[in-house]
C-alpha cells in the first residue's frame, strides 16, 4: 500500500506510519508486515555520528546506479556534542544543521532515509559503558529494532563492536549492530512492535558486516568486478566495489580541476565530495580530482549461501548481495537460509566438538559436507531431505598440533541433486588447555562480559587487550585468571617476562584446576624506574604452563599484557597569588615537563612552536595546594597565536591554542566505567576577542561554558591569569607571533568544584597543552576556529584526553578533604541536550514520505488532518485529535532533502550536484544556517492539541508567500503525551508536473 496521496496547491500527504499490510499475527489478519518501496531498506548502515558513515557514499552510489539497490543509515546521534568550525549553533541547532551535511553527503548516492535516533551526543570517550549510561541502552535498541523491523534490510554495515573502535559511541554503535540484529528477528525482543494497529513482523538481517578484516593480496583498482583475484590475508570473506563507473553527475564549466564541461565524474569522485561535505567538523570542500578505488567489506556474520574468494564470481561488484537481494549464483532460491554454528567459540587442540550447519527455505534433497584445516578430521556428508528445514551435526576434532590463539575457518557447502550449491563458512579459536589471562578490569572486563553474554559470534573478532598502567617506582597486583578449556584436570604454573626497570614477588605461581574451572594466581609487579622513559608502553608477557603436553612435556600459552608507565608528582603546600607570575615559594614542588606530544606532531616543530624539548626547557607546569583549592603555574612555548575565539566559541578548545586541566579525585574513574564523566577538565584560552582568557569544562562530569556572560555556573571560584596578549586581528597579514615567545598562565581550581573529594593518595592529574598555527583556508587570509593541533602533555599517549587510567598520579601531603564532601561523584550533566526529531523538517518529511515513525519512536495515528488551506496571508488548519499531545508545523521552501553546505563560482553545477565543485581557489564558503535552514525554512508554529477538533491559523508575510511558490512544504510532527509520535506532508503551490 503506497504511504501517501498527492493534490495540487496545498495537498495532504497525511501518512501513516505503517501500511495496512503491516498488521501481522493479529485478529484483523494473519499476513506478515512486508515493506512497500518506499520503506524498504537493501544495505543498512549503522553508525554514531554523522560522518562516520562516509565509508558507504561510493559504493551505495554504486549499487543503486547498477544493481538498484537502495541504502539507508541509521544514525544514532546527530553529532550535538561536537564542535563548530563555521558557525555559532551548539546542541540542538548543531544538531539540525549536521544533520543536513550528512544528508547532503549521501544524497547524491540515492541514499536519502537517514534515520536519526536522537540519541545524545555527549563527548568524546572510549567507554561503550558510558555510551549507555548516556544513551538509554534498552531504549536505543528498542529504536534499532524498530527501524530494523520497519525497513527490512539485508545487509548491515558498520563499525566494528570491539574496544578497536575507539570513540565508545563507535563502540556502542557496534554493538547496536550485533544486538539489533538479534532482537529484530526475536520474537521475544520488545514484542510490542509485533501485535496492535501498528504491527511489525520479526526479522532476519541476511549479511552482517560489522568488524571485518580487509586485508588481503590482489584484486585491481582500475577496472570493473575489481574484487576478483583478491585473497584475503584473514579470514573474513571480503566483498568489494569499484567505485571508477561514470556517475550521472558531471563536471560544470570552469572546474578548477581542469575537467571536460560535461563529462561525467566517477563515483570516487562523488564520494571524496561527499567525505568532505561536514564543515562544521573542520572539514574543507574537496578541490581535488579523484582515482578510482575498490572499497571492500569483510563478512562478519551470514545467514545465507555466498561465495567464498577463492571463487570467481566472489570479485564481482554484486558480489556482496549475493543471497540477500540477489541469488547466489551456487543456484539456491532466494531467501534460502544457511549457516553454520558451533556448541562454543574457544576449542582445544585434539579434542572434538559439535557443528551444525542450518538450511531454511525451499530445500532439495541433497548432502552438505564440511571443509576443515588441514590435519584436522570430520564425519561426512551427510544427507539433506526436501522440505523446508534442515539441522546437519557433525563432529569436528581439531589436529593435535593445531596452532593457539588463532581462529581457524571451517566451511560448507551444500548440494543438491538438482545441481545447485550452497556455501556458508564461520570460524572457531583454538586456545591453550589451560589459559592465563589478566584478570580484566573496567571497560575491558565488561566488553569480554558482553561478547560472552550476549553477541557470541562477534568473538571472531578478538577478545580485549590486556591493559593496565601504574606509576613510575610504584608497585600493583597484576592477577591472572587461569582457566582449564580442555577435558581433563591441568597442572603448571603461571610466570611473567619481565623487560628492564621492573620485579617481581615470585619468577612463577601454580596452579592446579579442574576440566571447566578457574583459578586466579597475583603477582606483585614493581618498576624501578625514576623518570618517565621515552616509551610509555611497556610488554609484558604473560607465559602458562600446562601438562599434558606431547611426549610428557608441559605445554605453554602466553598472552602480553601493556602496563602504561604514567609520571607521579608530590604535590606540596603553598600560598599562590593568581597574577601570573610565579613568585619564590609559591610552587615548591618539582617541574612537570609538558613537552610530549600524543598526537599532531607533523604540525609543529622544536621548542620556538610548541614548546617540544627533551631537556625540559619547553612547555612546564608546576603545582601547588593551599586551603581547598590546587594552583597551577603553566609556561608554554610557542611562537603563532592561533585564532582568537569569541565568548560563544569558548568551547571545544582543542580549535584553538589552549591548556587542558585534568583531574581525576579519586583516580579511579576508568575503573568506575565512568571514565571522564568522574572528572574535572578545565579547557583554557589564553586570549580571545574580548581581551583576557576565557574557559570551560569538556568532556567531563559537568560541561560548557565557565568564564564570561556565558557562565554555566559550573566551576564557580576558578581564577585565571594569562600573560598572553591578543595581536588584535585573526588575519593572517600582521604579525601573529607571541611577545616573548609564549603565555603563561596561573590558575587557581576550587577542590570543591570537583565531582567528588579528593583522594589525597591518589588524584588522577594531566595538562595538556594544544597548539594551532595558521589554520586559514586555501586562498584566504583569515584564521578559523578549527581543528589544526599539536598535542602535548605530562602523560602523552594518544587520545589520553578519555582515558584517566593513562593520567599522571599525584599525592597532597597533609591534605585533608572536607568530612562532608562525597566520595562517590556526583551524576555527570552534559549540558547540551540533543535535538528532537520532531523539531527537525528534515526528519519530519522522511517518516512522512516512508512512513517509519521519527527516531524509530512509536507510531500513532491519533492525529487527524481534517482540512488544510492558504486563504489570503496565512495558512489555516483544521485538526481532530483522539487525545493530548503538541503539533509542531514547519513551512519550507526549495530542495530540502540536500540544503548546499559551500559556495561556489560555478554557474553550470546543476541540483543536486551545485555546491561540490569549486570554479575559484576562494570557492568553498559555508553559507549562512541559521536561523532559517539557509533560507529553507520560511515559518515554524507550534501548537498544544487536546481532544477533539482543533482551528489553528499561521499568518504568512508576502515575503513568505513568495517564497513559498518554489516547491512549498507544510510539514507537521506530532508527539502525544506517551511520547507517540506522527509526520505528515503538505505540497504547497506545487504545479502538477511537480507531482512525484
Amino acid at each position: 500500500m503506497k504511504r501517501f496521496a498527492g493534490f495540487v496547491i496545498l495537498v495532504l500527504l497525511a501518512v501513516l506510519p505503517v501500511p495496512a499490510v503491516a498488521q501481522t499475527q493479529t485478529a484483523q489478519t494473519s499476513q506478515p508486515y512486508v515493506a512497500d518501496r518506499q520503506t524498504k531498506i537493501d544495505v543498512m548502515g549503522e553508525w554514531a555520528h554523522p560522518d562516520d558513515d562516509t565509508s558507504i557514499i561510493g559504493p551505495c552510489g554504486v549499487w543503486h546506479q547498477q544493481y538498484g539497490v537502495k541504502c539507508g543509515v541509521i544514525m544514532v546521534t546527530r553529532g550535538e556534542g561536537g564542535g563548530n568550525a563555521t558557525g555559532p549553533e551548539l546542541g540542538p541547532e548543531l544538531g539540525l544543521r549536521r544533520e543536513n551535511e550528512d544528508r547532503v553527503a549521501h544524497y547524491r548516492s540515492g541514499t536519502v532515509d537517514i534515520f536519526n535516533l536522537d540519541r545524545i551526543d555527549f563527548f568524546y570517550n572510549q567507554s561503550a559503558p558510558l555510551t549507555q549510561y548516556f544513551w538509554d541502552e534498552q531504549e536505543t535498541l528498542r529504536r534499532v529494532t524498530r527501524v530494523i523491523r520497519e525497513t527490512q534490510p539485508e545487509i548491515y554495515i558498520g563499525f566494528t563492536p570491539t574496544l578497536a573502535a575507539g570513540h565508545g559511541n563507535h563502540q556502542q554503535a557496534g554493538r547496536l549492530i550485533w544486538e539489533g540484529v538479534l532482537a529484530a528477528a526475536d520474537p521475544n525482543m520488545f514484542p510490542e512492535q509485533l501485535k496492535g494497529p501498528h504491527a511489525l513482523s520479526t526479522w532476519q538481517v541476511k549479511k552482517v558486516f560489522s568488524g571485518g578484516a580487509t586485508a588481503g593480496i590482489g584484486g585491481t583498482t582500475t577496472s570493473a568486478n575489481c574484487t576478483t583475484g583478491f585473497t584475503p590475508t584473514g579470514l573474513d570473506t571480503v566483498a568489494g566495489v569499484w567505485t571508477g563507473y561514470n556517475s550521472p553527475y558531471t563536471w560544470p564549466a570552469g572546474n578548477t580541476q581542469g575537467q571536460t564541461a560535461g563529462t561525467p565524474k566517477i563515483w570516487q569522485q562523488v564520494a571524496d565530495e561527499g567525505r568532505a561535505a561536514y564543515p562544521t567538523q573542520s572539514r574543507v570542500m574537496y578541490k581535488g580530482t579523484s582515482v578510482p578505488a575498490c572499497p571492500r567489506f569483510g563478512m562478519t556474520e551470514s545467514f545465507v549461501p555466498f561465495q567464498p574468494n577463492s571463487n570467481a564470481a566472489a570479485g564481482r561488484d554484486d558480489a556482496i548481495l549475493f543471497g540477500a537481494t540477489k541469488p547466489d549464483p551456487g543456484g539456491l532460491p532466494l531467501g534460502t537460509l544457511e549457516y553454520l554454528t558451533f556448541e562454543r567459540f574457544y576449542h582445544v587442540a585434539g579434542e572434538p566438538f559439535q557443528a551444525t550447519v542450518h538450511l531454511r527455505g525451499k530445500l532439495a534433497k541433497g548432502n552438505v559436507a564440511l571443509t576443515v584445516p588441514a590435519g584436522w578430521s570430520t564425519d561426512g556428508p551427510k544427507p539433506v531431505r526436501k522440505g523446508s528445514s534442515a539441522d546437519v551435526t557433525f563432529t569436528v576434532t581439531p589436529a593435535a598440533t593445531a596452532t593457539v590463539d588463532q581462529n581457524a575457518k571451517i566451511s560448507a557447502l551444500y548440494t543438491t541433486t538438482e545441481h545447485a550449491t550452497g556455501y556458508t563458512e564461520n570460524v572457531v579459536r583454538i586456545v591453550s588447555a589451560a589459559e592465563g589471562r589478566f584478570q580484566r578490569w573496567g571497560n575491558w572486563q565488561e566488553y569480554d562480559e558482553w561478547l560472552q553474554n550476549t553477541a557470541p559470534q562477534a568473538n571472531r573478532l578478538g577478545r580485549s587487550q590486556a591493559i593496565q598502567s601504574m606509576g613510575i617506582g610504584q608497585t600493583i597486583d597484576v592477577p591472572v585468571v587461569v582457566h582449564n578449556w580442555s577435558a581433563k584436570q591441568q597442572t603448571g604454573a603461571v610466570s611473567l617476562d619481565l623487560p628492564a626497570n621492573f620485579t617481581v614477588d615470585a619468577q612463577a605461581k601454580p596452579y592446579d584446576l579442574a576440566p571447566g574451572a578457574d583459578a586466579t594466581v597475583t603477582f606483585k609487579l614493581t618498576n624501578t624506574d625514576t623518570t618517565l622513559p621515552a616509551q610509555q608502553n611497556v610488554a609484558i608477557p604473560i607465559r602458562t604452563s600446562y601438562g599434558g603436553g606431547r611426549g610428557g612435556q608441559a605445554a605453554a600459552g602466553s598472552e602480553t599484557l601493556t602496563v602504561t608507565l604514567v609520571p607521579t608528582t608530590v604535590i606540596p603546600q603553598a600560598t599562590p597569588v593568581v597574577d601570573g607570575k610565579a613568585n619564590p615559594g609559591e610552587y615548591p614542588g618539582p617541574t612537570l615537563d609538558l613537552g610530549r606530544i600524543w598526537q599532531g606532531a607533523s604540525t609543529c616543530s622544536g621548542v620556538d612552536d610548541c614548546g617540544v624539548s627533551s631537556t625540559g626547557e619547553g612547555n612546564t607546569a608546576k603545582v601547588s595546594w593551599s586551603g581547598d583549592a590546587l594552583y597551577f603555574f603553566i609556561h608554554v612555548r610557542d611562537d603563532y597565536q592561533s585564532y582568537a575565539v569569541t565568548p560563544e566559541e569558548c568551547v571545544g578548545h582543542w580549535q584553538a591554542d589552549s591548556v587542558e586541566i585534568l583531574l581525576d579525585p579519586r583516580g579511579t574513574a576508568s575503573q568506575d566505567l565512568k571514565d571522564t564523566a568522574n572528572t574535572f577538565k578545565l579547557g583554557i584560552f589564553p586570549f580571545s576577542q574580548s581581551g583576557g582568557p576565557c574557559w570551560e569544562r569538556d568532556a567531563d562530569n559537568h560541561q560548557g561554558y565557565s568564564s564570561g556572560a556565558l557562565d554555566t555556573g559550573n566551576a564557580p571560584g576558578v581564577q585565571v591569569a594569562s600573560t598572553a596578549q591578543w595581536v588584535g586581528s585573526n588575519q593572517t597579514t600582521v604579525p601573529h607571533a607571541y611577545a616573548g615567545g609564549g603565555y603563561d598562565l596561573e590558575v587557581k581550581i576550587p577542590l570543591a568544584d570537583l565531582p567528588s573529594a579528593v583522594d589525597p593518595a591518589r588524584l588522577g592529574l594531566n595538562i595538556t597543552p594544544y597548539d594551532n598555527d595558521d589554520t586559514s583556508a586555501a586562498g584566504t587570509t583569515t584564521l578559523r576556529h578549527i581543528d589544526m593541533s599539536t598535542r602535548l602533555g605530562w602523560s602523552a599517549l594518544g587520545s589520553v584526553q578519555s582515558d584517566p587510567y593513562r593520567w599522571g598520579l599525584a599525592t597532597l601531603p597533609g591534605y585533608t578533604p572536607p568530612a562532608d564532601r562525597p566520595t562517590t561523584p556526583a551524576p555527570p550533566d552534559v549540558s547540551n541536550p540533543n535535538l528532537n526529531g520532531a523539531l527537525s523538517p528534515q526528519t519530519i518529511a522522511q517518516s512522512a514520505r516512508n512512513g517509519v515513525p521519527i527516531s524509530g519512536r512509536v507510531p500513532t495515528d491519533d492525529l487527524e488532518i481534517l482540512s488544510s488551506a492558504v486563504r489570503g496571508d496565512a495558512v489555516h488548519l483544521v485538526t481532530s485529535s483522539k487525545g493530548n499531545g503538541t503539533a509542531r508545523a514547519f513551512l519550507t521552501s526549495g530542495q530540502l532533502g540536500a540544503i548546499p553546505v559551500w559556495t561556489t563560482s560555478c554557474t553550470t553545477d546543476p541540483p543536486p550536484d551545485y555546491g561540490f565543485t569549486p570554479c575559484a581557489i576562494t570557492d568553498g564558503a559555508t553559507p549562512p544556517w541559521s536561523p532559517d535552514m539557509s533560507g529553507h525554512l520560511v515559518k515554524q508554529a507550534t501548537r498544544q492539541v487536546t481532544r477533539g477538533v482543533q482551528h489553528w491559523t499561521i499568518p504568512l508575510t508576502a515575503s513568505q508567500q513568495q517564497q513559498l511558490k518554489d516547491r512549498g512544504h507544510l510539514l507537521i510532527s506530532y508527539e502525544t503525551a506517551k511520547n507517540e509520535v506522527q509526520a505528515f506532508d503538505i505540497r504547497i503551490g506545487w504545479p502538477v508536473s511537480g507531482l512525484r
